[in-house]
């Protein structure tokens, strides 16, 4: 744990601000690896500035925010003057001659970043790191002095922070010169959109920075709670085929009949859409029953099948050899990098269980450009049945689609994919070495981490266009 008099002379202001246009909602509430960003931030500042402060026009948002004892909450001396009127208010309420100003957006805040910056304070009024873009306002330290100055400038209507920067004399320190201690320069990350946020959610990284040697020290946020914002809802749903039981998931009770609709489909136990009679959910019990003129195997009757939202191993009845021996896909299909990322950010904005919970899968479905359906889950296979079931009963063509999901491509959803007859399928996150391989087999054109701006295709990379020059990119 950082002792206090280890702790430097500075006052942290987080400035939180308030709704974001591009996100719906005041991001800074939403939740990463079960903790608000706000909380994350002020969670890194706490460890490095003798003082933390949390300047926003929404105090009463944060009561829910899990921030630390003792971290003052302040509004903006004139409401919504954007981050220069946040600025103005720590200023002139720092506890301390120098102020550290950081958006509440930033999880990857490196407390090493803030320590080298304070020790490469030189004779101006602004420590502010500088990139090839431009100054960085929103990871930088003001002294006390820049008070009067960013007063006179709101009076003239001004409410960006870089209107300050011109004004006041700074010393501009590189930010090439930080990844000594910040490799990535992750620290200037920040979430403006939901594909960001999703990105925040799925990287490895450590918010704190670099490794340390001495012990981290554990807060418990609450105990004895359960808000029903943030927590993914999951529960045990048996699926039954013609009164017999053929499997128990673990899922999240929403659009329970057509998870098991494309549960039964993706099994290869359903295929004739005119035989299905009807489908009856009791959802107090956790119950599916399918109706349908086709005959449950025999060997159905007597094997029931435990699933849990985990998705781990015997996730399908089908074997390797038996995904092998599946008909390959043929399509025409073609699709540009450009639109299939579009497609991803669609995704991401459409899945709001996703969004605003981080504990949920997405998967959608798209064609032309367009995306048809989303289906969310706490389990990325049965996200993917509830998409599947929902095209199967509405007929939603599924040939020459695009399939898009949040979570791992792993070999069952590679078979679920084949099954349906999908020929590209698209993910924020990894691919694995036996999906890819089914894939390539089966004539799927398989991708993965499509984020950042860039997507990672593992098999059939003819039926995506791009005007990037793959030999030139390369050298």
């Amino acid at each position: 744990m950082t002792k206090m008099k280890d702790k430097l002379p500075l006052t942290a202001a987080v400035l939180a601000g308030g709704r974001s246009m591009r996100m719906g909602v005041d991001k800074t509430l939403l939740p990463v690896d079960g903790e608000t960003l706000v909380a994350r931030v002020v969670a890194t500042v706490g460890k490095v500035c003798a003082h933390t402060m949390v300047v926003t026009n929404r105090p009463e948002a944060l009561a829910a925010a899990g921030l630390p004892a003792g971290v003052r909450v302040l509004s903006d001396e004139i409401p919504y003057q954007g981050p220069l009127g946040g600025l103005a208010t720590a200023l002139a309420e720092a506890e301390s001659e120098w102020v550290l100003a950081v958006g509440a957006d930033m999880p990857y805040l490196s407390a090493a970043v803030i320590r080298t910056l304070w020790y490469m304070r030189g004779e101006g009024q602004i420590v502010l790191p500088v990139t090839d873009k431009g100054p960085e306002p929103l990871l930088a330290i003001y002294s006390k002095e820049c008070l009067p100055v960013a007063r006179k400038l709101l009076e003239t209507g001004k409410r960006r922070l870089v209107a300050i920067i011109d004004e006041v004399p700074a010393t501009e320190v590189s930010v090439e010169s930080l990844r000594g201690v910040d490799p990535e320069l992750r620290s200037f990350f920040n979430v403006n959109t939901p594909e960001e946020l999703a990105e925040a959610r799925e990287e490895p990284h450590a918010f704190s920075g670099t490794p340390s040697s001495e012990p981290t020290g554990v807060s418990v946020i609450e105990v004895g709670t359960r808000r029903a914002r943030g927590m993914p809802s999951e529960s045990p749903i048996t699926l039954y085929m013609n009164d017999v039981e053929v499997a128990t998931v673990q899922a999240t009770p929403e659009d329970l009949e057509e998870m098991a609709i494309g549960f039964f489909v993706a099994e290869g136990l359903m295929s004739d859409r005119e035989a299905l009679i009807a489908i009856d959910v009791d959802h107090k019990r956790g119950l599916v029953y399918v109706s349908t003129l086709e005959a449950v195997p025999d060997d159905m009757v007597y094997k029931t099948r435990y699933v849990t939202s985990g998705c781990g191993k015997g996730i399908t009845f089908s074997s390797v050899g038996h995904a092998r021996g599946l008909a390959k896909v043929e399509s025409d299909l073609r699709v540009s990098s450009e639109a299939l990322y579009d497609l991803m950010g669609q995704l991401a904005r459409a899945a709001t269980a996703y969004r605003d919970t981080g504990g949920m899968h997405a998967c959608g479905l798209s064609r032309d450009g367009k995306l048809l359906l989303v289906r969310e889950d706490v389990g990325r296979h049965n996200a993917l049945d509830k998409l599947l079931g929902r095209a199967w009963l509405d007929r939603v063509p599924v040939q020459d689609a695009v399939l898009l999901t949040t979570g791992r491509v792993s070999y069952e959803m590679a078979v679920k994919a084949a099954k349906a007859r999908v020929p590209v399928a698209v993910s924020r996150t990894a691919v694995t070495d036996l999906a890819a391989e089914i894939a390539g087999e089966l004539g799927i054109t398989l991708a993965g981490y499509a984020r950042g701006g860039k997507i990672t295709v593992y098999t059939h990379p003819e039926r995506i266009e791009t005007d990037v020059d793959t030999d030139e990119e390369s050298r």
